[in-house]
């Protein structure tokens, strides 16, 4: 049961991540109406940053709702928690902002980038992901003085996998050009 809430949870959030990368990408009229489609915002008035702006927050939202519904807290528990995850989350996201403006950097000049700019962009891409990892481990004793070892370890599969469907809608952008 778990598993299948688990897994729809994670469906819608791959839909908000799939739009996110997609506006991030381009700002094309095509676009721009795919994201009218994918997101109720009036489109007119909202540029494509305030749309993926609009739509982290959802992703965030529906993370923290997975979570809460996986881990199965009780209120003692949770009231020592989630305060704890709001911090993490709160670091996390902005470790994703470096991220997207990177992919969107990258999006925007992949084309023509020389091979200094595109050795640059995979030496930030991984200071990225190791400073991903680095606030997961760094996070791991606060969490473990809330949580039991297991619901710890339970927190960060859950943690993980959130964060591979959103990794996965990143293979949408498009690889450099020889």
């Amino acid at each position: 049961m778990i598993q299948k809430k688990f897994l729809a949870i994670t469906l819608k959030l791959v839909v908000l991540a799939s739009a996110s990368c997609v506006l991030a990408q381009d700002s094309t009229p095509a676009k721009k109406d795919a994201a009218k489609i994918t997101a109720p915002i009036d489109a007119s008035q909202t540029s494509p940053d305030d749309f993926v702006d609009l739509l982290r927050k959802d992703v965030r939202s529906q993370k923290k709702q997975i979570i809460a519904e996986n881990m199965e807290l009780s209120d003692a528990e949770a009231q020592k928690f989630w305060p704890v995850y709001d911090q993490y989350a709160a670091e996390l996201s902005k470790i994703y902002d470096v991220k997207i403006a990177l992919l969107k950097d990258y999006v925007d000049n992949y084309n023509s980038m020389t091979g200094e700019q595109a050795e640059n962009y995979i030496r930030k891409r991984a200071e990225v992901e190791q400073s991903i990892m680095q606030l997961r481990l760094n996070y791991m004793p606060r969490f473990r003085k809330v949580l039991s070892g297991r619901e710890t370890a339970l927190f960060y599969q859950i943690d993980w996998r959130l964060g591979l469907a959103i990794d996965v809608q990143l293979i949408q952008v498009p690889l450099i050009n020889q």
